[in-house]
């Protein structure tokens, strides 16, 4: 049915935007903020899934989810070939572009406020919620919506862990694939168009928003 990868697309996307949002903002802060030993090392980690082949991310999540991880072996978590396992994938695909476009618009605030803040005694949880985030709202409306739409179009890592189940882990994605392998390309062109029209109507919003 059309409307089952559908709803597994907005169902993962629904869950895969608010950990974009909350993790990529807390590394924008850091790395726009901190300095630190390491800190490169953790910027290339971070942006590592925007170049590495969706098949290799897809491979090193089977090894952090699948047999032998921490989640079978002390959680008893098997979550392979889940929804879930698609909403992390749709995740890790998403917070490189959040980090980026958030941590951009952290770095454009200015300093001075910010102490002003701090000397008028707020204490830093303040000053990033008060002072910092409305001030870097831009950026992170435009990375929070890059980041989510990046989760809504994942398909190498998704196909890796979640597999194409239909009416359980085929997102849209994944349903097109299928439906040009077997040449139903009714489906296939119905599925492009619902999906450009969301994306579009994604990032319309988000232009409007940051205006």
């Amino acid at each position: 049915m059309i409307w089952d990868p559908v709803r597994l697309s907005l169902q993962v996307m629904l869950v895969a935007s608010p950990a974009v949002f909350i993790i990529g903002l807390a590394l924008a802060v850091i790395l726009a903020k901190r300095t630190f030993r390491g800190q490169v090392v953790l910027e290339t980690v971070v942006m590592l899934p925007l170049v590495l082949p969706p098949t290799v991310l897809g491979y090193g999540l089977l090894r952090v989810l699948g047999s032998g991880s921490p989640l079978q072996d002390w959680f008893r978590l098997d979550i392979l070939f889940t929804w879930q396992a698609a909403a992390i994938a749709a995740t890790v695909a998403g917070i490189p572009l959040m980090v980026q476009a958030a941590r951009a618009g952290v770095r454009n605030v200015d300093p001075t406020l910010e102490h002003a803040a701090a000397n008028l005694g707020a204490d830093r949880l303040t000053v990033l919620l008060q002072v910092t985030v409305p001030m870097a709202k831009r950026g992170i409306i435009a990375g929070t919506v890059l980041g989510t739409l990046r989760a809504f179009g994942e398909f190498g890592a998704t196909m890796m862990v979640a597999g194409s189940i239909p009416g359980r882990t085929q997102t849209m994605p994944l349903a097109v694939y299928d439906a040009v392998q077997v040449r139903d390309f009714d489906l296939a062109n119905t599925l492009v168009v619902i999906m450009v029209a969301l994306s579009f109507a994604g990032l319309f919003l988000a232009r409007r928003l940051s205006r």
